[in-house]
């Protein structure tokens, strides 16, 4: 039996070929059937390049409903995705293309002159997703004949790579396979009841877990329309919200409704469910949502590695703070640095095992080893505790990561751009609260005092080499960084002293 899980897709989709499955912003809509087409064309065009299935193509492009045909003809023919995100830099982008070798990088039009020398180094295809002329990937679909076959994939074959930064300052390329994406979309579907009847309002980028896979695959598996957004915009979502029944966002998604004031509860009448993730939510969002809306934000928890792991339930109390229980197949344990379970309400490291556990990083066997113990559980370096009934609270990171608008930051990589700086002697990054965007980046620098060296020399070296939103809210200069006895950087003490720097 073929386990591709595009198989699954198509049969789901075909239930309803005529139902809208994408509304453009209300520019365009797409039928399931138009959807199924569209993939099965750009999966034609894989095949004439020579791709097999197993090599790799990576894109780098604005959120659309080709890019989704893209995402799903990948699937169909069997063809490694991987998505970047389009905050990257073309230095940035030079170091997924040598660790990913791609046949094919598909781009942005707007990037295509800078990122032109970036694919020749590295061997591949360039071409853009759409636009005017030759070059695109739109253009070279164009009349090819749709090719209907569906590659045939074993449950653990890749199907995507996605890459996590790593503490290390390399990033990793995380190895899902079809029967991981299966096995945590129907679930989702399962649990938070999604059907024929619901609306998604999606707002995510779809280059990571929470946008791509989750609110994408169950809107898929359960023929529900997508009202799909190119990103984030406030008036949007409430304007559309009337023509919705699911939302599923970031923290910084709710605080910022909550400051519309056309948000409120009559906007929401046909909403049966928000849904929160890739960040903490904080106890007074939740508390402040339900108080404007009457609406329990649905909190869940998961990682790039894994796809979703815990959920609050649906029927059932939702506690704000904690992240729920684990989903079916999913197993979960808490334990402490001896590798011992810890009782309830104690914190320690959790770790998981299930279906949808990745299968392991890719040409890092040495970092997969270390990341999963002798009996199969994946260590996911968060601290966390249960109550009695198995409930999970995320308590902090064991990992030194920043959660900055949902998207996972690394100091590492950012500490490692400012200190190879003329004048700076050392820098340590820190992620402290922030009422937008959950936590903000600020760079605690030392620097020569004959070097001179400025913010805004900062500021600009670091335009150049790293996304946006990895780039520091705010630069402190200072005379030493402090250290514990065996001369590391206590960074707890910097997060302790500068928590008020980005709060108004």
């Amino acid at each position: 039996m073929n386990k591709n899980f595009f198989a699954l897709i198509e049969a789901r989709l075909g239930e309803q070929p005529d139902k809208i499955c994408l509304n453009c912003d209300g520019e365009v809509s797409i039928s399931n059937a138009e959807l199924l087409q569209q993939t099965a064309c750009i999966s034609q065009f894989i095949k004439s390049q020579g791709i097999e299935p197993g090599e790799r193509l990576v894109v780098q492009v604005p959120k659309s409903a080709f890019a989704v045909a893209l995402y799903l003809a990948c699937l169909r023919s069997g063809v490694i995705y991987i998505p970047l995100n389009t905050s990257y830099t073309a230095e940035e982008v030079s170091y997924f293309l040598g660790d990913a070798t791609p046949r094919i990088f598909v781009c942005d039009p707007v990037q295509k002159d800078s990122l032109a020398d970036v694919a020749d180094q590295h061997g591949a295809k360039l071409l853009t997703l759409d636009g005017n002329g030759s070059g695109t990937l739109a253009d070279s679909v164009a009349g090819l004949e749709a090719d209907t076959e569906i590659a045939e994939m074993a449950d653990d074959d890749i199907a995507v790579i996605l890459y996590t930064s790593g503490t290390t300052g390399r990033s990793k390329g995380a190895m899902l396979s079809h029967r991981n994406l299966a096995s945590n979309a129907l679930h989702l579907v399962n649990i938070w009841a999604f059907s024929d009847q619901d609306v998604l309002l999606h707002a995510l980028p779809i280059y990571h877990v929470h946008g791509l896979f989750v609110a994408l695959h169950c809107a898929l598996l359960s023929n529900a329309t997508m009202n799909f957004l190119g990103g984030f915009d406030a008036q949007k979502i409430v304007d559309y919200l009337p023509q919705s029944t699911v939302l599923m966002g970031v923290p910084t998604f709710y605080t910022r409704l909550l400051k519309h004031s056309g948000f409120n509860q009559e906007a929401c009448q046909t909403m049966r469910l928000f849904i929160s993730g890739s960040a903490p939510l904080l106890a007074e969002t939740f508390e402040e949502f339900e108080q404007v809306t009457g609406h329990r934000i649905l909190e869940r928890y998961g990682m790039t590695e894994t796809g979703m792991l815990v959920s609050n339930p649906l029927d059932g109390e939702r506690v704000a703070g904690t992240v729920g229980f684990p989903l079916p197949e999913v197993e979960t344990r808490i334990v402490d640095d001896q590798r011992q379970l810890v009782p309830a309400g104690e914190v320690g490291i959790l770790e998981v095992r299930g279906p949808n556990v990745f299968q392991g990083y890719w040409k890092m066997p040495e970092k997969t080893a270390e990341e999963f113990r002798e009996d199969g559980f994946f260590i996911t370096g968060d601290l966390a505790s249960h109550d009695p009934d198995g409930r999970i609270t995320l308590v902090g990171r064991n990992k030194d990561m920043i959660i900055s608008g949902g998207l996972n930051i690394y100091p590492i990589e950012i500490e490692t751009c400012i200190n190879e700086m003329s004048g700076i002697i050392e820098s340590a990054v820190i992620g402290v609260p922030h009422e937008d965007f959950g936590e903000g980046v600020v760079a605690v620098i030392v620097r020569e005092q004959s070097g001179g060296v400025e913010e805004e020399q900062v500021f600009e070296t670091l335009s150049g080499q790293i996304a946006r939103f990895k780039q520091p809210k705010k630069i402190v200069f200072v005379d030493a960084l402090p250290r514990n006895s065996m001369g590391k950087v206590q960074k707890n003490v910097l997060r302790d002293q500068y928590k008020d720097l980005l709060v108004s």
